[in-house]
Order: C-alpha cells, then structure tokens, then sequence
C-alpha cells in the first residue's frame, strides 16, 4: 500500500481513506439536499436556496479536492487502488453521474436566482436522477478498502 510522500498530514492518506472520506461528504451532502426539498415543500424558498448554495460549495470542494491531490499532491496515491478489481469502473461510473450534477447544479443555481421556475424545476429532476446515480454509486460501489 502507496502512502502520499507529501510532507505534513498528507503522510498517512491512501486512496482507500480518500474515498471513505468522499463516502462520507456524499452522505452528508445528501442529508443537506434533503434538507432542501423539506424547505422548499414547506414554502421556505430563501432557505431552499441558502441550502442548496451551501450543498453546492461542498460537493465542488470535494470534487476539486479529490482532483487536487490524485494529480498534484500525490499523482501515485491511486496507483494500488486501481489496481483493485473493478475499483476503476465503478469511479468512472460514479464520476459519469458526479460530474454532470455538480455542472447541473450550477445550472440550477443559476436559474433559481432568476426566477425561471419551469426549467429550474426540470434540471432538478434530472438533477435528483443524476444525484441518486452519484449516491448509489459513490457510497455502495466504490471500494474503499485497498488489500
């Protein structure tokens, strides 16, 4: 098992912890989307909005996070993870569902603060399907374990 040659509390990170990390920022985040829909079924349009902002920070932090040290900090760090039967597949498919709701949520964003109430309520359900591919898939399907 590869360990990150960055100096610091860089030296005891694996692959196997980055992505129990990210398991976990996914169920949290979720835990905030539902917060989202409460507010917004209940009336609370502001607060629905200051959710999904906070939402929105977190999941693109985390996606540039993982960027950041798979190809800077620690290009290596990944290398016995993929060596994991199936480990690369199932990134590549939770990335294929990540990717494309982090970018429809800047969509969502953007057409909730103008007002343009058909289409925000259209990429929200493509986001909540995108969304649900990214939980299913990041939390049950990625290996977090590197023998």
């Amino acid at each position: 098992m590869r360990t990150c040659t960055s100096p610091g509390f860089l030296l005891f990170m694996t692959a196997g912890l980055v992505i129990l990390v990210l398991k976990i920022a996914v169920i949290a985040v979720t835990v905030l989307l539902f917060a989202s829909l409460l507010a917004l079924l209940r009336g609370r349009y502001r607060l629905h909005g200051r959710i999904n902002v906070v939402f929105y920070v977190l999941t693109l932090s985390a996606l540039i996070g993982l960027e950041f040290i798979a190809r800077w900090l620690s290009p290596a760090l990944f290398d016995d993870y993929f060596e994991v039967p199936g480990a690369r597949e199932a990134l590549r498919v939770h990335l294929a569902f990540s990717v494309p709701a982090a970018l429809l949520l800047t969509a969502m964003l953007i057409t909730g603060s103008r007002h343009l109430r058909g289409l925000h309520i259209g990429l929200g359900v493509v986001f909540l399907i995108l969304w649900t591919g990214t939980f299913i898939t990041g939390v049950f399907y990625l290996p977090h374990a590197v023998p």
